[in-house]
């Protein structure tokens, strides 16, 4: 890492890792409301559904305190993350849900700005 112990991040990648976690409380949230709500129709569909959102929740919340403790890995899978959920956030636009769609296409878009932003970048990079 190129700061030092005592550097605080910038304030653009903490953005970032508040969204992040953020993100990752909500699909934590949405698995254990799929858990609450299984029925024996859907078994199998419905814990396969919150042991992914479960799953997924849980690694976005560990990247986001990457990201906040300046670790170079993390930057990879939260930009993956935030393509990934563009399109879903397409998906979602139209009739009742277009505010479902604007929010998840407006966290993700201030994600990716503020973890691309030049003193983001630098603070997690690897260079000595």
């Amino acid at each position: 890492m190129n700061h030092s112990p005592v550097a605080a991040p910038p304030r653009p990648l903490l953005l970032a890792a508040a969204l992040t976690l953020f993100e990752g409380v909500v699909f934590i949230g949405y698995g254990v409301l799929e858990l609450v709500n299984l029925s024996s129709e859907r078994l199998s569909m419905g814990l396969t559904t919150s042991l992914f959102f479960l799953g997924y929740g849980a690694a976005l919340a560990w990247c986001a305190r990457g990201l906040r403790d300046g670790r170079s890995w993390a930057r990879s899978p939260v930009v993956f993350a935030q393509l990934l959920q563009i399109p879903v956030a397409w998906s979602f636009f139209g009739g009742e849900t277009k505010g479902v769609s604007a929010a998840i296409f407006t966290v993700s878009v201030i994600v990716l700005v503020a973890i691309m932003m030049p003193r983001s970048l630098q603070y997690l990079s690897d260079d000595e």
